[in-house]
């Protein structure tokens, strides 16, 4: 026991945010970032009605409609009057338009084509594709096994996270991880993935660092004498890969997450956890957009670095969330855990993470235990319904304990906040 709490304590390892992705500075094989972001579009045409559709498709068969392959020389033909390349499309059902990703020639304005774009009634909208960053990272990880680890996990005693188990633990829960690669089979996150899928075009789906890392603050394995234990260690996660790791950082676009977050519609996750951040995007937000009207918790972290906190995060509706040593961002900012956070990371090893992108992962391991408890709360009752702790630091900004109490009238733990209005019959 000494031995390790002596390891963790010498483990003193500073990490500063990763900073926006560039123009320019893409991986080859990765679509939007071949070439600089700004010489490829996405331009969206129409779906036909649901109740006009002859061959009445669903989210898995809409890919064959009868109307598919019109769409598609309805979009080889837009390239070619622009002189652009037609590189891929992807149907997004969840907000009635296939999407197909283009590249314009060498030199070619893109503000100009998409000025053009945006005046034919063939196209719904056209736009950018823009690049998105996690917002965290580590610094180095180290292999070791043992529960002192569980230990010190800053969120471990000011949660109540041992008692907090004797009520919820996030079971049957399906959280979308929409990040870099999880290693799946990490001996703490080993059964706790239940679906791998990857959305980034011309690479494999591998484990990385940032992926792994949010996975196992969310859902890692509680009571199997190793490593950590998740917020939800009973939640299951979907693993979706619209990230990967590059020198500059773990970077996302526009196209990689808006695959995974129609994937995360149409396979029904009850949280979807955006550990990024990148500016306004509007494919991004109208899938979020739709999330949330399905009654989707959406989780996104905070960009210290931009006044507004970044996309998602300044979203409404958007759990918002910063790590609770940064700057504050406003009343609907949460704070929770983001400074030297011990989770999983590849290779069957162990390391310590700060940023708020496992503040954000914190926040959705917290909602997949409330929806275990009160899966039919709103999403404006369950921001009504959190808690925060007060009084100085290390207090994590959420009073976990107080929020199941209020929100559900009961508490295995020690309440300190009884008195805080009962939302338990709220629906």
């Amino acid at each position: 026991m000494k031995r390790w709490a002596a390891l963790i304590v010498c483990m003193l390892w500073v990490y500063a945010g990763l900073p926006g992705a560039q123009a320019g500075q893409g991986e080859p094989g990765v679509p939007g970032v071949a070439a600089p972001a700004a010489a490829e579009i996405l331009v969206m045409l129409h779906l036909p009605a649901p109740h006009f559709r002859a061959d009445g498709y669903s989210g898995a068969s809409y890919r064959d409609d009868a109307g598919r392959q019109a769409r598609q020389r309805i979009a080889a033909t837009l390239a070619r009057e622009h002189g652009m390349q037609l590189m891929e499309d992807w149907p997004m059902p969840a907000l009635n338009v296939d999407c197909y990703r283009m590249r314009l020639a060498a030199g070619q304005d893109p503000a100009a084509v998409l000025a053009a774009l945006s005046r034919d009634s063939r196209v719904a909208w056209a736009q950018a594709i823009q690049d998105f960053s996690a917002q965290g990272a580590a610094s180095g990880a180290v292999t070791g096994t043992g529960d002192p680890l569980y230990r010190v996990q800053p969120a471990a005693a000011p949660w109540q996270l041992q008692q907090l188990r004797k009520s919820a633990t996030g079971r049957k829960v399906l959280v979308a991880v929409i990040d870099s690669g999880v290693e799946a089979a990490h001996p703490d996150l080993a059964g706790q993935v239940a679906v791998q899928e990857n959305f980034v075009d011309g690479q494999s789906y591998v484990a990385e660092e940032h992926g792994t890392a949010v996975a196992g603050v969310i859902a890692a394995r509680a009571d199997n004498g190793i490593g950590i234990a998740g917020i939800a260690p009973d939640a299951r996660l979907m693993a979706l890969r619209a990230c990967w790791q590059a020198d500059s950082g773990t970077r996302c676009n526009s196209f990689t997450l808006a695959k995974a977050l129609n994937y995360a519609l149409l396979h029904n996750a009850q949280v979807i956890n955006l550990s990024l951040s990148g500016p306004p995007d509007r494919l991004l937000q109208q899938l979020v957009g739709v999330a949330q009207a399905r009654g989707i918790r959406v989780v996104g972290a905070i960009d210290p670095t931009r006044s507004d906190g970044g996309f998602p995060a300044n979203s409404p509706g958007v759990f918002a969330v910063a790590a609770d040593d940064a700057p504050h961002h406003g009343e609907q900012c949460l704070l929770a855990p983001g400074r030297d956070v011990p989770t999983t990371m590849p290779g069957a090893r162990w390391g310590m993470v700060s940023g708020s992108s496992y503040a954000a992962a914190h926040v959705s391991g917290m909602l997949a235990v409330i929806g275990e408890l009160k899966p039919q709360l709103s999403g404006e009752r369950l921001h009504e319904g959190i808690v925060r702790a007060s009084g100085p630091a290390p207090l994590t900004g959420i009073d976990l304990c107080a929020t199941i109490m209020r929100i559900t009238g009961k508490c295995s733990c020690a309440c300190p906040n009884p008195s805080t209005e009962n939302l338990a019959r709220s629906p």
